[in-house]
């Protein structure tokens, strides 16, 4: 690495430094409406790593592409500052989690700060100060005085190793492990706390479609985790036991029900264990939801089926779960694929009661279900006097004449289950009375704050007896306070309203300033967060719409979902092993490198590869990029406004237009990628003659501004350089009016011209050629391709040839007729003559440059017959002397 070149050191914290003290990035209270760009806040855990310096990367370029466009940007930082791996790591160092947290949000504070990330820190959070989570616990008093808190025993996930509840959400993958720490996890009886979400499932649901900027992905998984379905619940009477409730979304295919199922928690399958051994066995040792296949025993009773009064074998089975539907369900082997799998295990009889739509006047025809189920909706057989009808009828009529069935709908989505047995989070603001039961805290006593830390092992604050004693605020007797605290996804479920006024005393947020700045318009973090934060965030925002004022009810408009940084194809994890130091980066080749780098390597939605070639690359075009602008400071040139500057000024207004398009939409890479070919332009026009000053200017101007979202300090080094007024940060973005189609076109044009050039001079074996003409093709071909464009004829040559001027072209013609029916598919829309012998004389130097011979563009009507020959539309004729 070069010492004389680029000190990125110095140049980083020079201009860190003169933003800060000019309050840069500082959002003033009174704009009306900023555009608000927000990074999901991370987890302080002491070090940032490279997932997150993209992440937020992201945010601030696109946060500085919008201020330099004119606008009002809001685009803070905060921390997600409760949670389990600070009380652990407090433990393990026998310190306290707020001071271990604390030491790491200094610590990324100041890496944040070396990469450069313009953040309005006069806004910071952090969740685990009172005056940060007494918000949580008004909340969670408004939403109990709402009717949207509840306490009740419940079965929870427990983690025995983190020592305490997980949420649905937090349990991962078929093998239900600790979302934090991979453990199996376990169910428990306990008495919890739980928002009740599930009141406003459709609501949630409902509203998917209009969240138009956020990625199908994220929408189709919220869709599948509410998980609303539509059907029937009906009574199957089971001996001994009386009715049994069971809910099926195809009651259509009832009279197929050939075995009736329930979960081995279900109270019948509880009592049936305590009375049957192997029954027993199965429910205690045996049953595994998350197996390949069905498994199941049977019991000695019949369920009679409703519709038919047969009596059909109950079995307990591991395939049917308590939490969906209402853990008992009619089996149907010919039209269930679990079903299906079961019955051919235990031998239960497969009997198909529905058809395919026959054609015409056909019998419906039995489908084959040797093999597997037929699952689709179709005519009923074999269903006595609804036999003939079709699905959807069928079930219309059997829920209405069945005496037990009525219309349901059921939910996959649960009460969300808010207490941790943890110390570092918030308190649930709770007291105990053995009189009153349990009363929340009055708002005049929040915040409820954490007493010291205890180290010991369970909940610490358990063992926190002086802190619990109070007494009750409804009648006085001496009380309990609650010792679980909240889940942290309660921290991150409004966070994005408290920037907007971040000190405010008397509520959460301002009112009427959310109702200005919100929602977010550009929200950028990692898919994982699709049904945990992203739907809780929904959830809450619904809620202060529906009961505090808010305006509107989706906290997000536009959500990117940023992909992964990678080592040779693997996530970056410290237990592999594979993690790249963003600090050893920014030490080693500056901020700006590192960013542009991660920016112009993918899409930021798609994971991609870091590589130390790549980051040295763009190292060294930074460093080229200064030495272009220090040497046109030091010499100013005094070239004529010629054919090449004109080429240059066309690729500068071409650039700016493209880049900008792709930075409203986010795609940095390809803005990056028009920027680095116009340095690229820029150099080889100074390389090859002396340049315009006026166009140069502009051109290094152009592509200052055009990186400096993504290389804020180069770029702030660079524009003081060639003189510019203030900080580039608060500068103009560059402005050009060109038509992205024209410019497409002109650029393949000299392309394709290039290239051939290149095959001719390799395939002829040309070593030294002494002139280039370049042939544009006669202006009849240009008529013929856009009549075969337009044309939906089958005989395009006769087409052609009804136009006289093509038809005097004789066999030319035909030839040429012939070729464009070949390619007919492939065909598209070229310049016309002139636009591409203007095209062609402009760009002319660079092949000159390229092959050291003096370059010639011949109009069609100079050039001779047997040349024109090759020549067409967007592919002129190359003739070369040697």
């Amino acid at each position: 690495m070069s010492d004389a070149g680029y000190d990125h050191a110095t140049v980083e914290r020079r201009w860190q430094e003169a933003w800060d003290d000019a309050d840069v990035y500082r959002t003033p209270d009174d704009v009306d409406d900023p555009t608000y760009v927000l990074g999901m806040y991370p987890y302080p855990s002491g070090k940032l790593h490279m997932g997150h310096v993209r992440n937020y990367t992201i945010t601030d370029a696109y946060a500085r592409y919008r201020r330099m466009r004119g606008d009002d940007v809001l685009h803070p930082m905060g921390w997600d500052a409760f949670g389990l791996p600070a009380e652990n790591a407090a433990k393990e160092r026998d310190t306290n989690p707020r001071d271990w947290t604390f030491d790491c949000i200094d610590t990324m504070r100041d890496q944040m700060t070396a990469m450069g990330f313009g953040y309005d820190w006069d806004r910071e959070i952090a969740t685990c100060t009172p005056d940060y989570y007494q918000w949580n616990q008004w909340l969670f008093s408004r939403f109990h005085e709402e009717g949207l808190v509840e306490r009740r025993d419940a079965e929870v996930n427990w983690c025995p190793h983190c020592e305490t509840v997980l949420a649905d959400e937090q349990v991962e993958g078929e093998a239900e492990l600790c979302w934090r720490c991979d453990t199996p996890v376990e169910q428990r009886e306990l008495e919890q706390w739980f928002l009740k979400i599930t009141e406003y499932a459709d609501d949630l649901l409902e509203a998917i479609d209009d969240l138009e900027g956020w990625p199908n992905s994220v929408r189709q998984m919220q869709r599948n985790w509410i998980g609303r379905q539509y059907g029937t619940e009906l009574d199957f009477d089971i001996e001994g036991y009386g009715p049994v409730e069971a809910f099926t979304t195809r009651v259509d295919t009832i009279h197929g029900a050939t075995f009736f199922a329930l979960a081995p928690d279900h109270p019948i399958s509880e009592e049936l264990a305590a009375e049957d051994d192997e029954i027993h066995e199965f429910v205690h040792h045996e049953a595994d939801p998350d197996g390949d296949e069905p498994n199941g025993v049977e019991t000695d009773l019949t369920a009679t089926n409703p519709a038919t009064g047969e009596e059909i074998p109950v079995y307990v089975a591991d395939f049917v779960l308590s939490d969906v539907g209402t853990g008992a369900l009619m089996a149907v082997p010919a039209h269930d694929e679990r079903d299906h799998a079961f019955a051919e295990k235990m031998d239960i009889e497969i009997r198909p009661v529905i058809a395919p739509e026959p054609e015409g006047d056909e019998e419906p025809t039995a489908p084959d279900v040797s093999e597997g189920a037929y699952t689709e909706d179709g005519v009923l057989i074999n269903s006595g006097e609804y036999s003939g009808l079709d699905s959807e009828t069928a079930r219309e009529r059997l829920t209405e004449e069945i005496d037990s069935a009525e219309e349901a709908t059921q939910y996959q989505l649960r009460d969300w289950g808010i207490s941790r047995q943890r110390y570092w989070g918030t308190p649930i603001p709770v007291i105990h009375c053995s009189d009153c039961g349990p009363v929340m805290v009055p708002e005049e006593d929040l915040p409820v704050e954490l007493p010291e830390f205890i180290n010991t092992t369970g909940n610490p604050l358990d063992a926190a007896e002086e802190w619990q004693q109070t007494t009750c605020p409804e009648c006085g007797a001496d009380a309990t306070r609650e010792t679980d605290t909240m889940d942290t996804f309660v921290d991150s479920s409004w966070y994005f309203l408290r920037y907007v006024s971040p000190d405010l005393e008397d509520a959460p947020f301002d009112r009427e300033k959310a109702n200005d700045w919100m929602p977010v318009d550009q929200y950028v973090g990692g898919i994982e967060h699709a049904v945990m934060h992203l739907l809780y965030s929904r959830f809450f925002t619904k809620v202060l719409a529906d009961h505090e004022g808010l305006e509107h009810r989706e906290p997000f408009t536009n959500l990117l979902a940023q992909g992964m940084v990678q080592l040779e194809g693997e996530k970056m994890s410290k237990s592999k092993g594979n993690v790249v130091s963003p600090q050893r980066i920014v030490e080693e080749y500056g901020a700006d490198t590192a960013r542009l780098f991660m920016m112009q390597a993918a899409q930021p939605e798609r994971d991609f590869d870091w590589s130390e070639e790549g980051v040295q690359s763009t190292y060294a075009f930074l460093e080229r990029l200064q030495g272009l602008i220090e040497g046109y400071v030091a010499e100013e040139p005094d070239g004529d406004d010629d054919a090449i500057a004109s080429y240059v000024d066309a690729e500068i207004d071409a650039t700016i237009a493209i880049a900008s398009g792709e930075y409203d939409d986010l795609t940095f890479n390809k803005a990056l990628r028009e920027t680095q070919d116009l340095v690229r332009t820029l150099r080889q026009y100074v390389d090859y003659t002396e340049p315009h000053p006026e166009t140069y200017e502009r051109g290094l101007s152009a592509v200052v501004r055009l990186l400096s979202p993504v290389a804020p300090h180069i770029a702030e080094e660079l524009y003081e350089t060639l003189g510019g007024d203030g900080f580039v940060a608060n500068a103009e973005w560059p402005t050009a009016e060109v038509d992205r189609d024209y410019v497409a076109k002109r650029r393949r044009l000299v392309e394709n011209t290039r290239e051939d050039i290149r095959d001719i001079v390799e395939v002829a074996g040309i070593e030294d050629p002494t002139g280039i003409d370049v042939v544009i093709a006669p202006e009849w071909k240009y008529d013929a391709l856009d009549i075969a464009i337009e044309s939906d004829a089958d005989n395009l040559i006769g087409e052609l040839m009804g136009e006289s001027h093509i038809r005097e072209q004789g066999d030319a013609a035909a030839d040429y007729g012939q070729d464009l029916q070949a390619e007919r598919e492939a065909l598209s829309t070229t310049l016309d003559p002139d636009a591409e012998f203007a095209a062609l004389e402009s760009a002319a130097w660079l092949i000159e440059r390229e092959f050291d011979a003096p370059v010639r563009v011949v109009h069609a009507d100079d050039a001779d017959d047997d040349v024109l020959t090759n020549a067409e539309p967007g592919r002129p004729a190359i003739e070369i002397d040697d």
